[in-house]
This record gives structure tokens, C-alpha cells and sequence, in this order.
């Protein structure tokens, strides 16, 4: 024996299976706040585009919405805002961002903003 203090792996071994439990747990709490974070922001632009949208484009609003994509377990994506297809949706982006003839109404990006 040389003196040198022997290696207790029994607090690793612990660690190791702490952050095991806590991994699952991480990964469904970051899906329920992605969830709410991109409900949020869908909500806010509906209520931007009913205010803003008017009689010009009564079914945009309805058109607006949200999908959350998975690219493995840890690797989440909010897409949030119209779906061409459906009714007005695909006036998206001459509302939120204008022409040449109409000014912009950023209601997805005050959306994102609250």
C-alpha cells in the first residue's frame, strides 16, 4: 500500500443516479413551459390582429396558432403564427410586416414581446 487514501465512488454513484431522475423531470418541465410560453404568445397575436386586422381581414385572426416540434429528447421548437391554409392565413406576412402600400402592424412581434 502506498498511503494514498482510497477513492469512495459511493457519493458519484449517488450523484449518478440524482441527475438520472432529474433528467426526466428537466425535459417534461421544459415541454409544459414550452407549451405555455407558446400558447401565450398565439393568444396575445390573436388578440393583437383581432384589435389591429378589422374588417379587412375578419378571418385572420383564427387563422393563428402554434406547433411544437421535438428533435430528440432535448431539443424543443415553437413555431408560432398563421397557417396559410387556413381562411386569411396566408395574408401572415403582408399584415405583420406591410408592402409598399400598408404600413406594418407587428402583431406577432408585440405578441412576442409581452
Amino acid at each position: 500500500m502506498t498511503g494514498r487514501p482510497l477513492l469512495d465512488t459511493a457519493e458519484v454513484r449517488r450523484l449518478q443516479r440524482h441527475l438520472s431522475r432529474v433528467v426526466l423531470q428537466a425535459r417534461r418541465d421544459t415541454r409544459a413551459v414550452m407549451m405555455r410560453g407558446a400558447l401565450n404568445i398565439k393568444n396575445e397575436w390573436k388578440a393583437n390582429a383581432r384589435a389591429s386586422s378589422g374588417r379587412h381581414a375578419p378571418a385572420y385572426p383564427r387563422s393563428i396558432g402554434f406547433d411544437l416540434l421535438a428533435f430528440g429528447p432535448d431539443q424543443l421548437l415553437a413555431i408560432i403564427g398563421p397557417d396559410k391554409g387556413l381562411p386569411q392565413g396566408a395574408l401572415g406576412n403582408l399584415l405583420e410586416y406591410g408592402s409598399v402600400k400598408n404600413p406594418p402592424h407587428n402583431d406577432g412581434g408585440a405578441g412576442f414581446d409581452q
